[in-house]
């Protein structure tokens, strides 16, 4: 079942967006060769619990930490160590998520870890332009194919590939809700979109071939082919007029650009 959101409820979710933006620009200053993921893991719970949050994926399903930090061929949810030591020319997904105040945030960054290579910063940017395509079909009346043509196209328009075994998903009381909402499709397929929905839009984005392996760990999803992968995500408010984005990347960015 789909769940609209009131207008006092998405307000909740934007809260709850915003601390887990805040989350990653103060993980985002610290991402440099070095560190190691767990200390990054653990700043951003203190940070959290500190703006009166509970970390989101500390114990869901079991999952043993605060973030998912994915380094370069893993796709998503890498598991945090102290033993995963950031290099030059890293590539760092970071995963948030909040529970405040009865709803859930839920976004993601992927970082450079100093300077990295050429091909692989296009691969983010080509990522992060994926998702702002996807998120301009986020309006009522559009359907999720249309959000998910939209990110695929503009990923294999530049060579790349889509992830398919992992989608977006709905957002509000519970970490996921319906809709699943994939990164690739076709237009005017699938649930209508309506006013008062909150989506999960995350493009997962390989520079190789789409394939994934599920590693041991029971989390830790990676590219067959030990490419990089790269992971942008948004919480956005289906609106008559538009998309309402309820993460804010602006504060990560002038965070790590300053």
């Amino acid at each position: 079942m789909i769940y609209l959101k009131t207008a006092e409820e998405i307000e909740l979710l934007r809260e709850n967006n915003l601390l887990v933006s805040a989350t990653l620009a103060e993980v985002g200053k610290y991402v440099r060769p070095g560190v190691s993921t767990l200390e990054l893991d653990k700043l951003a719970e203190e940070f959290i619990r500190s703006h009166g949050a509970e970390p989101g994926f500390l114990g869901y399903g079991g999952f043993p930490n605060t973030l998912c930090m994915s380094v370069n061929e893993e796709v998503v949810h890498g598991i945090p160590s102290a033993k995963r030591i950031l290099k030059e020319g890293d590539v760092l997904s970071v995963d948030c998520g909040t529970l405040m105040k009865g709803f859930y945030g839920d976004s993601a960054y992927t970082f450079a870890v100093g300077e990295i290579a050429p091909e692989v910063a296009d691969l983010l940017r080509v990522t992060k332009e994926a998702l702002y395509k996807g998120v301009a079909q986020a309006k009522a009346g559009n359907r999720v194919g249309d959000v998910a043509s939209a990110v695929q196209e503009h990923a294999e328009r530049h060579g790349y590939s889509v992830v398919r075994e992992l989608v977006g998903h709905g957002l509000g009381r519970k970490m996921h809700e319906e809709p699943e909402v994939p990164n690739y499709g076709a237009r005017g397929r699938g649930p209508l979109l309506k006013e008062g929905m909150v989506i999960c839009i995350e493009p997962m984005i390989n520079m190789g071939a789409r394939y994934v392996v599920f590693e041991r760990d029971g989390w830790t999803v990676r590219t067959r082919d030990r490419k990089p992968s790269a992971h942008f995500e948004f919480a956005v408010a289906v609106g008559k007029e538009g998309p309402d984005v309820l993460t804010d990347f602006g504060v990560i960015e002038q965070a790590i650009n300053s």
